[in-house]
């Protein structure tokens, strides 16, 4: 549910009476019925069980298990909504008429696990008598993911689509809508040569249906393992263990084998590729490369169709979804990828010819591929749509913190800076600066060994252009730094000796890059300790005019409610005046989101409930930020729950300047401010970004030790914006 239903006043709006107010108007207007209900984020799966998986025929209730766990990939890689239908039915009239009577509830109709030639007749004609897309995926989805693949593959072999001679082994829905695509692609019908369970489908044959006499060869071939015989690609859609290493051995050079069959393939990859080592090969496993999955089609087709209305899924939709999953499978591959597969390095090649299932940027590249398509081919309902803001939405529904972070970076975008980075000689460092330089977030500076730093960007691929590269050990710049911190330090204790020595130091020089100009921003903290790194920062930089402490701020991310927790890495034991600070840096770095702050500061007691020292400085501290800034929305002291449960605040404290739920709650101390944002996101499973450092004079940020590139990413579009 997206709205609560808690109260009697919830259940009025949820149910009757309220309820009435959008039944007239979905009666006035049909359409409207998009606005007011969920049709629009809602597929049905349906079945009836007679073609599953490998198991076949099984019946209804034992092929639900796998429509089921169809709705958890919907929901998981493209946040659509299912209900799983099963039907105790084999007659292709009654499905039909069934699937017709449920359009008024479904955005779309995902037909699943029916066997053919039947479930060719319940599409076709579901297609023709329904305004919602239909689409059986165990068609058109194998058939969208392996063309993606064969367009790959192909170009890698060095040949050309309309050159090659393929070997189909199976003549069912799968291999018939497979054929049909590569032909669109670019493969002629006059080389295909399909087999099914009575061999080469040829035109004096008199026991075909009306979908195999479309591939019906003049002549064929006495036997697969004939067909084999300087083929270029095979593609298995039948059974496993039909293709032996004596037919991969006859094939032409570079040949290209999709053994789909699953559970075991028609031969085992390690097998194949000991016969031909240039072998390019695709099957339905993920223990081998290039796995063939369709879930790396159906739930970004049917977001890309429901989200511009589409009256159907039509043949020029198939195609986009295809060209932008060959063309996703070129893309460099991001940290979060690698990340989810062990961080098994891979690349576009022979062993990568399509993206990796968990790739969450086949998202928005394949979704707005399709609804693209059909807005040109005039089968959407919705036609002026932003694809830059469709793109953000997109990402949105993989998490609230991207987009809150998303802010940032398209700020940043709009002006970016010099940003240095002392621990250049990273991976994590040298990829996150790789991004920033592409995305034109910054501008990458790193510190370190330049023989080291190129040896890295080298191996990763990435060209030397993109970074600026500065041996602090090397530099001229060493001594002019050492003097500009010697005059600072002078008169605390400090030599010109020491300020030269310190200004080999990758965290000192970075430092006194930013205090004299030379870059605009820092972010430190990989491999060094906090403690360590804030050190330097002070000592060359300072704090802010008017400021007397920095603080620590993260962003916690709780289901779709993000929250701004400080201090929470730098003062143990504030006073009063220092929370004066840290409220009023806090509030300064949340308008930098877009988001209006609302200002909760904690305690054990709730507006004077129980009086002591420790709830006092925090009533205090309130009076002071509402004399100095009474524009900020903020109260307290309160206890968490006042903070960020409305109803309590509304119910037993109606005097609060505080109405709705706080967005930034500050911390008494940091015993609490640390330990809170360590519970949210260890035991509350929140998203947690930062810590972002504040009150520095210029931009500093202090990583987590063993940050990911995206948190490193997402602090430098902080520091650009603060450096702005």
């Amino acid at each position: 549910a997206t709205k609560p239903c808690l109260t009697s006043r919830d259940l009025s709006l949820a149910y009757t009476p309220g309820v009435a107010e959008p039944c007239r108007e979905i009666h006035d207007d049909v359409s409207a019925v998009y606005k007011y209900t969920a049709k629009g984020n809602l597929v049905a799966v349906v079945s009836n069980g007679t073609a599953v998986l490998g198991l076949g025929n099984i019946g209804p209730e034992a092929g639900k298990p796998v429509m089921e766990g169809k709705g958890v990939l919907f929901k998981r890689f493209a946040d659509i909504d299912v209900f799983d239908i099963e039907l105790k039915t084999e007659d292709p009239k009654e499905i039909i008429k069934t699937v017709e009577l449920l359009e008024p509830t479904f955005g779309g109709i995902n037909l699943e696990d029916i066997k053919a030639p039947e479930c060719f007749e319940i599409e076709e004609t579901l297609k023709k008598t329904m305004n919602i897309p239909v689409f059986h995926d165990d068609q058109h989805g194998t058939a969208i993911i392996s063309c993606a693949a064969l367009i790959n593959a192909v170009e890698i072999a060095g040949k050309k689509l309309e050159d090659i001679r393929l070997i189909v082994n199976g003549a069912g829905s799968a291999a018939i809508s497979c054929s049909k695509l590569y032909m669109r692609a670019g493969v002629k019908k006059e080389n295909i040569y399909m087999f099914d369970s009575k061999g080469c489908i040829t035109k004096d044959r008199k026991d075909l249906n009306k979908y195999k006499e479309l591939f019906a060869q003049e002549k064929g071939f006495a036997s697969l393992e004939e067909g084999f015989k300087n083929a270029d690609v095979f593609v298995g859609l039948s059974v496993g263990g039909v293709v032996n290493k004596k037919m991969v051995a006859s094939m032409a050079p570079n040949p290209i084998i999709f053994a789909m069959a699953n559970p075991d393939p028609e031969i085992m990859y390690d097998e194949a590729i000991e016969v031909r080592n240039d072998l390019i090969m695709a099957t339905g496993r993920s223990d081998y490369p290039n796995q063939v999955n369709n879930v790396l089609g159906f739930p970004f087709i049917f977001r890309g169709a429901l989200d511009v209305r589409a009256s159907g899924i039509n043949e020029e939709m198939k195609m986009a979804a295809t060209k932008a999953l060959a063309q996703l499978a070129r893309e460099k591959v991001p940290e979060i990828v690698l990340k989810a597969y062990g961080g098994e390095e891979f690349s576009f090649g022979k062993e990568y010819i399509i993206p990796k299932p968990f790739d969450p940027r086949v998202l928005w590249f394949v979704a707005p591929a399709v609804a693209k398509a059909a807005i040109e081919t005039g089968v959407a309902g919705i036609t002026d749509v932003s694809w830059d803001d469709y793109r953000d939405e997109l990402k949105e529904r993989l998490g609230y913190s991207k987009e809150v972070i998303r802010v940032m970076i398209n700020k940043a975008q709009k002006n970016p800076v010099k940003v240095v980075y002392p621990e250049g000689e990273e991976e994590k460092i040298i990829r996150a600066a790789h991004v920033v330089h592409n995305d034109n977030i910054a501008f990458p500076i790193l510190l370190g060994n330049k023989k080291i730093i190129k040896a890295e960007i080298e191996k990763l691929g990435y060209s030397q252009d993109e970074f600026e590269i500065i041996d602090p050990t090397q530099s001229e710049k060493s001594g002019e730094y050492a003097k500009e911190f010697f005059n600072k330090r002078q008169r605390k204790g400090g030599a010109l000796v020491e300020a030269s020595r310190l200004m080999k130091k990758l965290n000192y020089f970075g430092s006194m890059m930013v205090e004299v100009g030379d870059a605009e921003a820092l972010i430190s903290g990989l491999t060094t300790s906090y403690p360590n790194t804030i050190r330097p920062a002070l000592q060359c930089i300072g704090v802010k005019e008017g400021m007397k402490v920095v603080s620590g701020l993260y962003i916690i991310v709780a289901k779709q409610d993000v929250y701004f927790f400080a201090d929470t890495t730098v003062n143990v034991n504030p006073t009063t005046e220092q929370l004066v600070d840290i409220t009023l840096s806090a509030a300064d770095t949340v308008k930098e989101f877009n988001i209006e702050p609302r200002i909760a500061m904690l305690s054990f007691s709730n507006f004077g409930s129980s009086p002591h020292p420790q709830s006092n400085k925090v009533r205090d501290a309130v009076k002071l930020v509402k004399s100095m800034r009474p524009e900020l929305i903020i109260d307290g002291e309160m206890q968490l729950d006042t903070a960020v449960v409305p109803e309590i605040l509304k119910t037993e404290f109606p005097f609060s300047d505080l109405k709705g739920r706080a967005n930034i709650l500050i911390f008494p101390d940091l015993n609490s401010g640390n330990i809170a944002y360590k519970l949210m996101a260890r035991i509350g499973q929140a998203t947690v970004i930062g810590p972002i450092l504040m009150g520095m004079r210029k931009p500093i940020h202090v990583l987590q030790r063993g940050a990911t590139v995206e948190d490193i990413i997402n602090m430098t579009a902080i520091a650009v914006v603060e450096a702005n």
